[in-house]
């Protein structure tokens, strides 16, 4: 029955790193898919490499430290017991991913196993509250910072990297292999700063598929891990092999809803949200506490397009109750040495329409489905362990 369990557990193991693959492509590389810097094909192969290193090299440590924080008593975490929270992280996040939102994956886990702990007595509220509170205090940091870099930064930044992505087009940055070496090429006709600002998107992203496999492997196999059912080395291969799976199929809603649908990003605007996002993510890691840059990443898209849709108007003019319109003028400084336009400077007749930089019903989706997703697990988790007597608590 034991060896049953565990190759139902691999499965579903499997499962959960498929919907994980899915659910974290698309904040790390939504970004420079949605600027045409990289084709998707591109973002799921990167996304599998980084996604394995940090799995490999950092990932460990938090396989080995996932379940003793919030749950006070280790025992409870059965094979079967294991193979269940497994299976509702899997699922709820594979509901996510079918409606094209990438929810996150750490707090759909903390989620599932909270509810264990819960259900059984044996919850560490105190953990609990300081992970839940960082979730909440984390996403309004990142809003506010790229609202302030939108409405006051921007234009300056634009104008150091004067970058413009086209759409539909040859991506910025290719694969080839005409020679016996493959190596990177450009787009024809793209600038210094284009290449460089090119590099440093994906660079970011890489950065963030990094961080991905060193917290999210945890996510996929600590539990089937900590009943003592493989060996480490071999859950993280099977991990990250599944996680490439999700990334090359699954991945494509998640780019299309994060990279085209929220907001519409040059590549300038797609730099700043990755290095928001990627310096929170990584601030959360180091004092411990599972990042979920999921919600990050697309709060920091959000506040962006916020930011940029202010650009026409002053506080002075806001406070007097005057009307805000967006501006294109505040998004191009093309030519070098061009001087950024102040706050309220812009000419009307190149204003297009507020949705044409921000997107409210997508990012109410959005939004609505982050929350929803980790709540499924939860709920579903708590009724399953406290009425169900087959686990034996």
């Amino acid at each position: 029955m034991s060896e049953i369990l565990l190759y139902a557990g691999v499965l579903v193991a499997i499962f959960v790193g498929y919907n994980i693959g899915g659910a974290t492509t698309g904040p790390a590389f939504g970004p420079a898919v949605g600027a045409n810097v990289i084709t998707k094909v591109a973002a799921a192969g990167l996304m599998s490499i980084f996604f394995f290193v940090g799995a490999w090299t950092i990932g460990p440590a938090v396989v080995d430290t996932l379940g003793n924080d919030l749950i006070t008593d280790s025992d409870i975490f059965t094979l079967e017991a294991n193979v269940a929270v497994l299976f509702f992280i899997g699922g709820a996040l594979f509901i996510g991913n079918y409606a094209g939102v990438p929810a996150s994956t750490s707090m759909t886990a903390v989620g599932a196993i909270a509810a264990l702990g819960f259900a059984t007595g044996e919850l560490n509220v105190g953990v609990v509250l300081e992970i839940a509170i960082w979730w909440v205090v984390a996403p309004v940091i990142g809003f506010w910072v790229s609202g302030v870099i939108g409405r006051y930064f921007y234009p300056q930044i634009n104008a150091w990297v004067a970058i413009e992505s086209k759409r539909g087009g040859e991506p910025m940055l290719s694969l080839d292999r005409s020679g016996l070496v493959p190596r990177v090429a450009y787009r024809t006709g793209s600038g210094r700063r284009q290449r460089t600002g090119a590099l440093v998107v994906v660079v970011i992203g890489c950065l963030m598929a990094f961080s991905s496999g060193t917290s999210n492997i945890a996510n996929a196999i600590a539990p089937i891990y900590g009943a003592g059912g493989l060996d480490l080395g071999p859950l993280i291969v099977i991990g990250s092999i599944a996680v490439a799976v999700g990334a090359f199929t699954i991945a494509r809603r998640t780019l299309d809803t994060l990279g085209n649908d929220i907001t519409n990003l040059p590549l300038t605007a797609a730099i700043v949200v990755a290095v928001v996002a990627s310096a929170i993510v990584i601030f959360l890691s180091l004092i411990g506490i599972p990042a979920s840059f999921v919600v990050v990443a697309t709060m920091c898209i959000v506040g962006l397009g916020w930011g940029r849709a202010t650009r026409t108007t002053t506080l002075s003019d806001a406070a007097r109750g005057e009307e805000t319109a967006v501006s294109i003028g505040a998004l191009t400084a093309d030519e070098e040495g061009e001087r950024p336009p102040e706050i309220g400077e812009e000419s009307a007749a190149d204003i297009p329409k507020a949705a044409d930089l921000f997107d409210p019903s997508t990012t109410a989706r959005v939004i609505l489905m982050q929350n929803v997703v980790p709540l499924i697990s939860t709920v579903a988790a708590f009724l399953t362990f406290r009425f169900v007597p087959l686990f034996g608590f």
